[in-house]
């Protein structure tokens, strides 16, 4: 991926997928596009704003429009501050959390 594209569409930290059963007669699964990403692991370099939209996705899917929404400003107003600081999985998931509660 060219550092445009990167750029336009926020990088594969991003992305957020869901695997939909339009029956229900089997589970639908929500999860980043990334994967688990094993070669980072425990290293505080993975990015879980896939995962916590993943979610959002998950709570729209299951009727839960209002949480799913809260979640999504949520993750949209730490894209709109993060700027180019690098910050650990830690540190984006606690700020991510601690907004929720808020």
């Amino acid at each position: 991926m060219t550092d445009i594209a990167a750029a336009i569409c926020g990088g594969i930290g991003l992305a957020a997928s869901g695997n939909i059963n339009p029956t229900g007669k089997f589970p639908s699964m929500f999860e980043p596009v990334h994967g688990s990403a094993p070669d980072i692991a425990g290293k505080e370099l993975a990015d879980p704003t896939a995962t916590v939209l993943s979610v959002a996705m998950m709570l729209n899917h299951l009727g839960l429009d209002v949480a799913a929404k809260d979640v999504e400003e949520v993750v949209m107003a730490d894209l709109l501050v993060r700027g180019d600081k690098k910050r650990s999985t830690c540190e984006i998931g606690s700020a991510l959390a601690n907004a929720v509660k808020g």
